[in-house]
């Protein structure tokens, strides 16, 4: 089986392989003291997934100062956020599941992709392609050229982007939306975490006929 012929599958990073939660209060806590801000860690934490440069424009600052903060948090997470995170239940074996079939794996997150490279090298996790600050319709266009069959994300902008590419989207239930609202968004299949999803791609490629399913 060649590259381009192999079954790829693409998972999206923060709340889908991993859980960076503690360690993103700690950093925006950070900002707050260096800054001077208000920024709520809480709130950014439990609804990962957009950009960070719209967060922080959501606060109302000016591009001066979001490209300021978005650089200071950019470079202390190395030393803030890495060390705290923990790899979400069954990220591992999901990522075991397709190379054990013969497969590509993909991650495309809205994270800044050399911290999100220093997340895998971390977790000792190898993938055959890492794509960073890209959300929505922009992973459709990185899966697209990937030639992604699937796409695994927690969040609706990943249901959008695996769309785009024309891939199955798989909603997973370990970020701030539950089954049904993934369901209900237009997940392809909905599990409650990554733990299902060996069973389910082993049963979807016995059973290709099978686009839409949940768990």
């Amino acid at each position: 089986m060649d590259e381009r012929s192999a079954l790829t599958v693409g998972f999206d990073l923060d709340m889908t392989l991993i859980d960076p939660r503690p360690g993103m209060v700690r950093a925006f806590d950070t900002l707050n003291e260096e800054f001077g801000t208000e920024l709520d860690g809480q709130h950014f934490a439990a609804h990962l997934g957009p950009p960070l440069e719209d967060v922080l424009r959501g606060y109302g600052f000016d591009e001066p100062m979001v490209k300021r903060l978005a650089a200071h948090f950019r470079s202390i997470y190395p030393t803030v956020v890495i060390d705290e995170t923990a790899a979400l239940p069954g990220a591992a074996e999901a990522l075991e599941a397709v190379r054990a079939l013969g497969g590509r794996t993909l991650v495309v997150t809205g994270k800044y992709e050399p911290n999100a490279e220093l997340h895998l090298k971390a977790l000792g996790w190898t993938v055959d392609r890492l794509a960073g600050g890209v959300f929505g319709a922009g992973k459709g266009e990185v899966l697209l050229a990937e030639g992604a069959d699937i796409y695994v994300g927690d969040h609706f902008g990943d249901i959008v982007g695996g769309h785009t590419a024309g891939a199955i989207a798989v909603g997973v239930a370990t970020g701030p939306y539950s089954a049904a609202e993934l369901s209900e968004a237009g997940a392809d299949a909905v599990l409650d975490d990554l733990s299902g999803f060996p069973a389910w791609l082993a049963n979807r490629v016995e059973n290709p006929q099978n686009d839409r399913g949940a768990s």
